[in-house]
């Protein structure tokens, strides 16, 4: 699809080292947008950052931890001495961490609050200025969050993943009544089965078995995939807000 009024929107995407932030950053930048890139991984960064380059586009490479605040605030000033002001943001990061909670393990309930949740507010936070200045100015400006199928759909152990995602699909709606009014656009997009580097991080052998079962019962969703639906919706219109999307593999219920 063609995406012609992406050109010259100012993007910053988390998680862009791998999976879904990386191919939103991908082809927002093969579509005109100049994108921040910000992750941990500053070598994956520098590989996504190369391929933007390779095709005619700009990419900024922003190592910052979207769970430290300090983090972000240094994230946030660099974008701005760079690029200025920005139009449209994707919170892409996030991680899954599924056990059963009588397990107990508060480190990863920690770490998915403190990524998925606190993480996005973090670059909210730091951004939200600009898109309603963006707006202020007649512009587009877009927020877009990237939730789960899982903040609706209850699996067994992942209670704790789901309600992070149910947190931000929540945000998300309580957003729009704050940022609607003043133009600016906030979508929140809940992929289902996804082909990411999410499943890596899961540490039950039985639990990783189990998703790997689903993938091959159900198949999955790319990252190119979401990334061609935030493609579309930041495109659109600036009257016209695609307020929530959910997008699933056929397959899955």
């Amino acid at each position: 699809m063609s995406y012609e009024t992406l050109a010259g929107r100012t993007a910053v995407v988390t998680g862009a080292a791998s999976g879904m932030g990386a191919a939103i950053a991908l082809l927002l930048a093969a579509r005109g947008a100049r994108v921040a890139l910000l992750a941990r991984r500053a070598d994956r960064l520098e590989e996504v950052a190369a391929k933007v380059t390779a095709e005619g586009g700009e990419a900024l490479v922003v190592a910052a931890d979207v769970t430290d605040q300090t983090s972000v605030d240094a994230a946030a000033e660099r974008v701005h001495n760079a690029y200025g002001e920005v139009d449209l943001v994707v919170n892409a990061a996030g991680v899954m961490l599924p056990n059963p909670v009588d397990e107990g393990r508060t480190d990863e309930w920690q770490r998915m609050l403190d990524t998925n949740v606190a993480g996005a507010l973090r670059i909210i936070r730091a951004f939200t200025p600009d898109l309603v200045a963006a707006a202020a100015e007649g512009r587009t400006a877009d927020l877009v969050n990237i939730s789960s199928i899982g903040a609706h759909i209850a699996f067994p152990n992942y209670a704790v993943y789901g309600a992070t995602k149910a947190a931000l699909s929540y945000l998300s709606a309580s957003l729009r009544t704050e940022l609607g009014p003043r133009d600016v656009r906030v979508t929140n997009i809940e992929p289902g089965l996804t082909d990411t580097e999410l499943g890596s991080h899961i540490d039950n052998a039985e639990l990783s078995g189990q998703l790997d079962g689903m993938f091959d019962a159900l198949g999955s969703l790319s990252g190119d995939d979401i990334a061609d639906l935030v493609a579309y919706t930041t495109s659109r219109p600036r009257h016209v807000n695609l307020r929530q999307l959910i997008v699933l593999p056929t397959r899955q219920a």
